[in-house]
């Protein structure tokens, strides 16, 4: 019988040791004993998985005693696999990741630290970071706006001081604007999505974003003319998000006013066990109404990637990005007094000036495939072929003016659409750190080629019906026997050639130089006119970096930019007048501190355009035909920014730009105005605050301001110029300037759940933004919303 018992108790102590349970935990830390943020720690062989925070610190809790084999990385760092043992309640285990390539790599509200953003080099063709640029770039990363909450390409972009939005065509689509320049192009993942050349507006979804790169000022060297994508007023690249090759995802919930719901998940992770295929697939669903009544919208998004690692010098990424959306435009509110007084009305919120059944709905689908291939430690080859297919339905309601009754507006019905397809290929040989005695060479030599094709259609009604904005309005339009007129066809088809190179030179520690070329050929044809117009431009880049001490950059560079398609104009002896062309000076200093933690980037600009092709005129100003050489229109200014982390826990993004935009000698406008919807003077600031370390860790609050000054609703003309709303010789009222200021608050739980609410529009600004006089929409009133996310 003693026997027995002690074999009971043995049995017994034996069964306690095999389910006792203990805990892993540590911090995660870099080279430099930085806290790293989102590292995987990973136990493969029970399917168990968690990510630091903030602090680096990790948790695992409900481990039954035994060995296991834990792997830790991230994307940019190695990954490192250890063995550790679980024999006590708690176990330690502390690690530092090195990044490849020695490099520091930690998630900041500009991106990841010490690492060029993705797909950076699709914009600028060089594999260098933008503090090493001699461009002004920016990037918002990921991060910032998820903590942001930013939906749209505008809410994002109020990060980058001198960007702005142009208009919105009644909230259909978002044209942006820079450096005094309308509607600059805005690409996705380096193609862009609309042929429009003065980039009509686009939209697309937040789910998909990874970051949004800014390229301020000319981009004639890598992106082509001034009609193409090389806009003098700069670039917006949106790259949507790629596979990682560490399992992990997210699902989030965000509801909010006026009826706004969104699920969204991203999931991604290693398809094989070698890890060398890797999928990624992000989306989201969204339907709202809007505080203004009868207006509505509805979207599906999906952003499905593969990327495959054939060795380990070839990678090849494979990426689609789909957009359907349905909306009503909404015309907006109207002007009561002239064009030269500011007498906006504001509309109630239950009026609705145009009809129930107005609706524009835009699918687009952008596709992409990049082959990365490294030749050696010096020489690598890019490869990567984009196509973009956008469709427009547009329907809807447009006003005119009724004489001298100022609260009266004649309504008619227009219905337009546009199918645009878009095509690059690029190739680029590209040599880093190339050495030869003590010199160091970085330079890229290209090709590009780029088709596109437009077709679009419209027709209009005959005035419908005369409404009054102080009375109720029927917007009932099967009551108005509306009825279109003929339709209008046009389009167009384009192909472009481009051969660059470009290159920095290293002479020392002290100063870079940096020179480029671009070749551009450009062939036209319109449906709608005879023959082909094809015209070329040759546009260089020059300039130098100068580093006094370690992470002070000062700069200084000269570019232009052509416009081939105004080329073939001739003047009154019948003689071609060849291409105007926009010169820009830029200088200025990048610095960065606290361990590249922060920050501050101060860039001069002056663009000219010059050898401008004008109209002419009689007498009576009657268009003659014949056009002129000369002219001069002039942009410069200033744009400061400071972006990173003040302290561990305390992030801060803020900007400043003053923009001096002017016609001068100009046939159309008069001397020394602005254009239309340019401000002089913009600001932003955010800033977002972790507790760590205390009873309140986990929470995070932030708040945002955002202020654009007051700019001209339209172009004040010195003559007979035909756009909407513009009268010869009457200088335009200004559209006012307004402050808005967001709130956010964060918590997380148990580092897998968090919760964050949005107050937008704080103080409830009344502000508007318009495009001359077609649309004048008036600024979100005060909003709030939730979002509850899960990772995994």
């Amino acid at each position: 019988m003693r026997l027995l018992y002690t074999f009971m108790i043995l049995l017994a102590v034996n069964w306690s040791s095999v389910a006792q349970t203990g805990t892993l935990k540590g911090t995660i830390t870099d080279e430099k004993n930085n806290p790293v943020q989102d590292v995987n720690i990973v136990l493969p062989e029970i399917n168990v998985s968690v990510t630091s925070d903030v602090s680096g610190n990790y948790v695992l809790e409900n481990l039954t005693y035994g060995k296991y084999m834990i792997r830790i990385g991230m994307v940019g760092f190695t990954t490192q696999t250890v063995t550790v043992k679980i024999d006590k309640p708690i176990t330690v285990l502390n690690k530092s990741i090195m990044v490849e390539n020695s490099e520091l790599d930690q998630v900041e509200v500009f991106g990841v630290r010490n690492k060029q953003p993705d797909k950076l080099q699709n914009l600028t063709r060089l594999p260098l970071k933008p503090s090493e640029q001699i461009q002004s770039i920016s990037v918002i990363s990921e991060k910032v706006i998820e903590q942001q909450g930013a939906l749209t390409i505008t809410e994002a972009t109020r990060n980058v001081p001198g960007v702005y939005a142009f208009a919105s065509y009644g909230n259909k689509r978002e044209s942006m604007g820079s450096r005094g320049y309308r509607g600059i192009p805005i690409l996705k993942n380096g193609v862009r999505v609309n042929s429009d050349f003065r980039g009509i507006g686009i939209i697309t979804d937040a789910a998909g974003i990874d970051n949004i790169q800014v390229l301020k000022g000319v981009a004639a060297i890598t992106q082509g003319v001034a009609t193409d994508i090389g806009s003098p007023g700069g670039v917006i690249n949106i790259v949507t998000k790629t596979p990682k090759f560490h399992s992990g995802g997210s699902v989030s919930m965000r509801a909010g006013s006026w009826g706004f719901m969104r699920p969204q998940f991203d999931v991604y992770g290693p398809i094989d066990d070698n890890e060398k295929i890797a999928f990624r697939i992000n989306g989201a669903y969204e339907t709202k109404d809007s505080y203004r009544s009868q207006v509505s919208g509805e979207r599906l998004y999906v952003n499905p990637s593969l990327a495959w690692r054939a060795n380990d010098k070839t990678t090849i990424t494979v990426e689609m990005d789909y957009l359907d959306d349905s909306r009503t435009p909404d015309v907006g509110t109207i002007n009561l007094a002239g064009n030269d007084t500011y007498a906006i009305y504001n509309l109630p919120n239950n009026q609705f000036l145009g009809f129930n059944s107005d609706r524009t709905i835009t699918q687009n689908a952008t596709y992409s495939v990049r082959l990365d291939r490294k030749i050696n430690d010096v020489f690598s080859v890019k490869a990567s072929y984009f196509k973009s297919d956008l469709d427009i339905d547009d329907r809807g309601a447009v006003l005119a003016g009724a004489g001298s009754q100022y609260n009266l507006r004649k309504r008619s019905y227009n219905e337009s659409t546009r199918k645009d397809m878009n095509e690059v290929l690029q190739l680029d040989l590209v040599a880093q750190d190339l050495q030869t005695g003590s010199i160091k060479h970085t330079f890229q030599i290209g090709m590009d080629y780029n088709k596109n094709s437009v077709s679009t259609t419209s027709g209009s009604s005959a005035t419908l019906d005369t409404i009054n904005v102080f009375a109720p309005i029927n917007n009932d339009l099967s009551s108005t026997n509306a009825a279109l007129g003929a339709l209008t066809i046009a389009g167009s088809t384009s192909r472009g050639l481009g051969l660059l190179a470009q290159g920095v030179t290293t002479w020392n520690r002290w100063v870079k130089t940096f020179v480029g070329v671009r070749y551009s050929s450009v062939e036209t044809t319109e449906i709608t006119t005879l023959g082909v117009n094809k015209s070329d431009a040759w546009n260089p880049l020059g300039g130098i970096m100068i580093t006094p001490i370690k992470n002070v950059n000062f700069f200084a560079s000269y570019t232009n930019s052509s416009n081939p398609r105004s080329a073939t104009r001739r003047d009154v002896n019948g003689s071609e007048l060849g291409n105007e062309r926009w010169d820009q000076l830029e200088a200025g200093w990048k610095t960065s501190w606290i361990n590249d933690r922060l920050r501050f980037n101060v860039t001069f600009f002056k663009i000219n355009n010059k050898d401008m092709n004008l109209p002419t005129y009689d007498e009576n100003w009657v268009a003659t035909g014949y056009f002129q050489k000369g002219g001069n229109d002039q942009r410069q200014g200033i744009e400061a920014e400071l972006s990173g982390r003040i302290l561990p826990n305390l992030e801060v993004i803020t900007g400043y730009s003053y923009i001096d935009a002017k016609y001068k000698e100009h046939t159309s406008y008069v001397y020394n105005s602005s254009p239309l919807n340019t401000p002089k003077h913009t600001f932003n600031a955010w800033a977002n605050y972790t507790f760590v370390n205390n009873d309140l860790e986990g929470l995070s609050l932030a708040a945002g301001v955002y202020y654009i000054g007051d700019r001209p609703m339209n172009d004040w003309s010195s003559g007979p110029v035909t756009h909407e709303g513009i009268i010869p010789g009457q200088k335009p009222f200004d559209m006012k300037a307004y402050t808005v200021v967001n709130f956010q608050a964060g918590y997380a739980i148990n580092r897998h759940w968090d919760v964050r609410v949005l107050v937008n529009n704080v103080f409830d600004e009344m502000g508007y933004n318009a495009y001359r006089t077609s649309y004048i929409n008036q600024i979100d009133p005060v909003n709030y919303a939730g979002v509850l996310t899960y990772r995994f």
